[in-house]
């Protein structure tokens, strides 16, 4: 799921004083190269984040900030009939605003319509001079991750044992809360007792030192296979001179490396020169790089071609995928410093985890990022991992593979319980012993990878319905919070409208009820705010106890 672009001729021209251009007579002259789709479409999306920078200034003026906000484009999305959703990053007095973030919906005419703030709170600090030094901070943040979240290195990395701190602590304005006010934001790095790379960003108070917010920016999914998922499968790749590398030129670069064990660079690209990579078994170190390789190109071409969005920050440029990462490491997770997907090879080496929905679950997390930028906790965690269930569920159906049967189940061919059961159930969530099937009050205490049942219950029932029934072989019985039938209006049009609301209305701190809210307007914007799909939006939300 990479991509790349074009290069553009260009012809030189002489004389212009005399008003006269020479063109060389050359016999055979090339003509310009035509750009690439994906190059057009990165080049309409630069454009639209341009026009937004551009409209900064004076829409911080009409929306009341303060003298000291600026707002900075993220991304800009265009509708058909002209609508424009601007997203922008704020700051404060030149600080980044933790929880600063907004979306201006536009009309065609450039006229305001409406805007969704992650928070509504004015800023005003007395004064930018923060109680606590920076290096203590960063102190502090490193030895607070140590303390609850376990991670560890070489010592000799840091003066804290387990864990070390990149760079010092960054001063920054903390706003998620409403309750704006001068915070320090800290990368501690280390390793999980598993062997996950971990990195979380802690965010602490200037003046107390106590921690408002940690995200970790390396996010997993746990599991174990027992085989390669994805059978036969046609594969893109690139020759250089008589090899032929794992290497996709028209999916922005895309390519595949073998870490042979390590942890640490790239790994060396996968290259032979019969074009023919793996033989299906875990033996065969190209296999799991087949599944990675085509995992990595279907999510590429679901997202072009069901949302024409041209890789996972919508730029045309291609994520790497790295396989057999570490030693007896049975995980797998996506890194946005690195803009790659690593797969770890199981317990005892022999199962690597690249099963195609793992794949389409991660990068996903990429396009969160890219976008509404979820922030990693409470119930606005939960939604972000319920977006990777989803699109990762919908890459599943998209890539409609005989080997791997396309269903509403999650990780089910991992085994990662050793009996058969798959991670997670999007038909009714509780079914794995930990996830919420309703929304409740205490939700967003819950570990974000069990909050998001709530979200992936009311994708299942938005595109399938409720009640008992058989999907392409499956079985599913799907109830709801206040006993309503529900028919659902198909998964192509819930994923339509997922989509639409995760890149245009929701924000860094949306909950489940600005879920709903933006869900609402993405079905009004795409089907009309009397449709059945509208309608269909707000019951299904109430069957799931979201009102």
């Amino acid at each position: 799921m990479k991509r790349k672009l074009a290069a553009v001729a260009v012809l030189s021209a002489t004389a212009m004083l005399t008003g006269v251009i020479q063109v060389a007579t050359t016999a055979a002259q090339a003509a310009p190269a035509a750009p690439s789709p994906q190059a057009q479409a990165a080049s309409q999306h630069a454009a639209a984040v341009a026009v937004a920078n551009g409209q900064s200034t004076p829409l911080a003026k009409a929306l009341g900030l303060g003298g000291q906000e600026k707002l900075v484009a993220k991304d800009a999305v265009v509708d058909k009939d002209g609508t424009k959703h601007l997203r922008f990053e704020r700051t404060y007095a030149g600080l980044p605003v933790i929880g600063g973030d907004l979306v201006v919906h536009q009309k065609s005419d450039g006229a305001v319509k409406s805007v969704d703030k992650a928070v509504a709170a004015r800023i005003a600090l007395p004064g930018l001079t923060p109680k606590i030094p920076a290096d203590q901070a960063a102190d502090q943040a490193a030895g607070a991750v140590k303390a609850t979240v376990g991670i560890t290195v070489d010592a000799d990395r840091s003066p804290i044992a387990g864990v070390h701190r990149t760079g010092t602590a960054q001063l920054v304005v903390w706003a998620t809360d409403g309750a704006p006010r001068l915070a320090y934001r800290t990368t501690v790095e280390g390793v999980r007792a598993d062997g996950t790379p971990s990195r979380q960003v802690m965010v602490t108070d200037a003046a107390t030192g106590a921690v408002l917010s940690t995200h970790e920016r390396v996010q997993t999914a746990t599991g174990t296979g027992k085989g390669v998922f994805v059978g036969q499968v046609p594969l893109d790749t690139n020759q250089n001179g008589s090899q032929f590398e794992l290497k996709d030129t028209g999916r922005g670069g895309q390519s595949t490396t073998d870490m042979r064990g390590g942890t640490s660079g790239n790994g060396s690209l996968f290259a032979n020169t019969s074009n023919r990579f793996g033989d299906g078994t875990n033996h065969n170190r190209e296999s799991a790089a087949v599944d990675a390789q085509f995992g990595a190109a279907t999510t590429w071409d679901f997202y072009k071609n069901t949302f024409n969005r041209s890789g996972i920050r919508n730029d045309g440029v291609g994520a790497l995928s790295r396989v057999h990462y570490g030693t007896n490491y049975a995980n797998a997770y996506w890194d946005d410093d690195c803009f790659c997907m690593s797969y770890g090879d199981g317990e005892k080496n022999n199962a690597p985890l690249t099963e195609i929905d793992v794949a389409g679950h991660e990068m996903t997390h990429g396009v969160t990022s890219a976008t509404a930028n979820l922030n990693y906790e409470g119930e606005s965690g939960g939604l972000n991992e319920a977006t990777s269930d989803i699109m990762g569920t919908m890459v599943e159906w998209y890539a409609n593979l005989p080997s791997n049967p396309p269903n509403y189940q999650v990780g089910e061919l991992i085994n990662i319980f050793g009996n058969g059961k798959p991670l997670r159930y999007m038909d009714q969530p509780s079914q794995d012993g930990n996830s919420a099937d309703y929304w409740s009050a205490e939700v967003g205490n819950l570990d974000v990878h069990f909050s998001s049942g709530v979200a992936n219950h009311f994708f299942y029932l938005l595109a399938e319905g409720s009640g008992a029934k058989t999907i392409n072989g499956f079985s599913y019985n799907s109830p709801t919070y206040d006993n309503s039938t529900l028919a659902g209006i198909g998964r192509d049009k819930a994923a339509q409208i997922w989509y639409k609301a995760l890149t245009t209305y929701f924000t860094s701190t949306t909950d489940y009820a600005g879920a709903r809210a933006g869900t609402l307007s993405a079905a009004s914007d795409l089907y009309g705010a009397n449709s059945a799909e509208y309608n269909a939006v707000a019951a299904t939300w109430t069957a799931v106890n979201v009102n």
